[in-house]
């Protein structure tokens, strides 16, 4: 959830608890139709983080996965990295190798 999303939830829930300790002293001070008004009145922004929440559920859903899913071309050129000697070989252009490459034969820098 966002910054901004945290906040609104944060007044939502504050604006809620005062709603609910008005209610509280309606019922001890006050008529009861406005003791019942304020205690449905408290209910307002409860419903209102409950949706917050579920359009940051909906839209992480619809974000979908962070990591692009992996095409043939991928696999090629993984494939052509994983073949590859030695950092030398790849900056000399396919010509010098390692002293630790155990492929010491010149190869061609086709690849």
């Amino acid at each position: 959830m966002t910054r901004s999303g945290r906040l609104l939830c944060a007044l939502y829930l504050a604006t809620s608890g005062g709603l609910a300790w008005t209610t509280v002293l309606e019922f001890l001070y006050g008529p009861r139709w406005a003791a019942f008004l304020f205690a449905a009145a408290s209910l307002v922004p409860v419903i209102a983080v409950v949706r917050e929440t579920l359009i940051r559920d909906l839209r992480a859903a619809a974000a979908g996965p962070r990591r692009p899913a992996r095409t043939p071309a991928d696999d090629v050129i993984h494939a052509e990295l994983e073949a590859a000697c030695c950092e030398r070989w790849w900056t000399s252009l396919g010509v010098h190798h390692d002293t630790t490459c155990p492929h010491r034969t010149r190869r061609s820098s086709a690849a």
